[in-house]
């Protein structure tokens, strides 16, 4: 590949990306503006987890390039020419992005406080004191403060995916991934995770990439929607334009059964 940088925040250039010899991105190409908060929605198998996955270098790609800030993230200059990116490479893009699982993944044999405060002790060498800090102002951000000295058992889902949030945070990282992080909560559950992404996006200036199936929080959160189905991009565009006057029939046809499903679309 040519050492051909890119001017956005994040950018996809004919990424394919296959399991065996299932293609799950065939020729993928997007790009992302610094501060964009974008929705990726589509059916399931469509190939919007596997972007985020590519972006925290949890999956190799077969082809094409992905750029963060200019810099290539699976690939790195040697001898005059690129070559597949190092673990060091890997490990230093990694720092620049945040993810939250739908899963949690918090540590269970630490306490909330600690799930925070010590992720960014150990990888990014900040020192306890201001590790504690950052951890008190982010437990305060989500609203469990007075969950601090609980452990993951002890917490809600909505609560461990709060925690989760939290902890992604405390990272410092320019880009944030959110992959359906309502999925496993009981309904009554999720409107507490929303209202925390929602608060983050109003009082950060955080790249944020969500991939979601809840239309009505996608039409919210989002400056773009981008509808993906059998690894490539669909139809994009503004909420309004997509939840109200999509122009692809198969964008027309998903919409309707997330209606049928009991979706509110906007």
């Amino acid at each position: 590949m040519s050492d051909q940088s890119s001017s956005h925040c994040i950018e996809f250039k004919n990424v394919s990306k296959s399991y065996g010899d299932i293609p799950v991105l065939t020729n993928f190409s997007m790009a992302v503006e610094r501060g964009e908060h974008i929705a990726l929605i589509g059916p399931s198998g469509s190939g919007k987890t596997t972007v985020l996955r590519i972006l925290m270098t949890l999956e190799k790609i077969q082809s094409g390039s992905v750029w963060i800030e200019g810099e290539s993230l699976c690939h790195m200059p040697y001898n005059g020419s690129f070559v597949e990116a190092s673990e060091a490479h890997l490990r230093y893009m990694r720092k620049r992005i945040g993810m939250v699982f739908q899963h949690f993944n918090l540590f269970p044999h630490i306490t909330a406080f600690d799930n925070v405060a010590l992720p960014p002790q150990i990888a990014l060498r900040v020192p306890k004191e201001e590790a504690s800090e950052r951890a008190t102002e982010l437990l305060r951000m989500v609203g469990l403060s007075h969950k601090a000295d609980h452990y993951p058992a002890q917490l809600s889902g909505g609560q461990k995916q709060r925690i989760a949030i939290a902890r992604a945070l405390a990272m410092r990282p320019e880009i944030m991934l959110f992959d359906e992080v309502t999925s496993a909560l009981d309904p009554e559950l999720v409107g507490e995770v929303l209202s925390v992404l929602r608060d983050i996006g109003k009082e950060t200036n955080k790249t944020m990439i969500l991939v979601t199936h809840e239309m009505s929080f996608a039409s919210e959160f989002s400056n773009r929607v981008i509808f993906m189905d059998g690894g490539k991009i669909v139809e994009q565009g503004n909420p309004k334009q997509i939840f109200t006057e999509p122009k692809e029939e198969r964008t027309r046809e998903f919409l309707r059964k997330m209606l049928a499903a009991g979706q509110r679309l906007s």
